[in-house]
């Protein structure tokens, strides 16, 4: 795989490729290169998630750890993708000069439940998948799991003016989940630290189920 020094990097990222970043979670959270989609390689899911919302025709730019970022390639080529290349010396070149970054705000989820009876505009989006949705939710949240992140006519009812805060199971696809909506464009959200698992401890959760989506 071709490693590409920075202005060459973000050069080829303007003629269309993706960026994917594929840092660990709580590292890409803190600073990434605007843009970029995130699929932590770590993740025994890394095939499922990775596939669940980035398109196979689009060619891939790599921003991965130096110790992960040839198996990372390797992955994604084994898996269909066309990998452009990578970036030398990883994030850490990027950040080096200073340039704009884009990052994951957290919220826990006692602030979430604190923010709910105060907020017109405040959605629970829940990218779990739908089975997980089934079994228990908030009450009012909205299910988009992440193979349906890049359908437009699944995010084209947010507005501008809508609070998201986004969650998975344990915080981690919630994050994949919001570096696509920036990717789209939609700034305005939050991760719900912990996901559901911490949500669903919460006292003042008012939890439902969907039985007709058990059966």
């Amino acid at each position: 795989m071709k490693t590409f020094a920075l202005n060459d990097f973000l050069q080829m990222a303007e003629d269309g490729p993706v960026l994917l970043d594929t840092r660990p979670t709580e590292v890409f959270k803190v600073g990434f290169i605007p843009g970029s989609i995130h699929v932590p390689f770590e993740a025994k899911q890394f095939e499922e998630w990775v596939t669940a919302v980035v398109d196979k025709a689009t060619p891939v730019l790599l921003i991965a750890e130096a110790d992960t970022a040839g198996q990372a390639g390797e992955r994604l080529q084994q898996l269909g993708y066309s990998v452009a290349g990578s970036l030398e010396g990883g994030f850490d070149a990027y950040a080096r000069e200073g340039k704009p970054l884009d990052m994951i705000i957290d919220v826990e989820s006692d602030e979430l439940m604190m923010d709910i009876p105060f907020d017109e505009h405040l959605i629970v989006m829940d990218v779990r998948k739908p089975i997980e949705y089934a079994e228990g939710h908030l009450k009012d949240a909205v299910n988009l799991p992440l193979n349906e992140l890049n359908d437009p006519l699944r995010t084209s009812a947010i507005e501008d003016k809508d609070n998201l805060y986004l969650h998975c199971g344990g915080g981690t696809r919630s994050v994949i989940a919001a570096s696509v909506l920036k990717r789209q464009g939609l700034h305005n959200l939050r991760n719900v630290a912990g996901g559901w698992k911490k949500i669903k401890e919460e006292p003042r959760a008012q939890i439902v189920k969907e039985p007709g989506m058990l059966n």
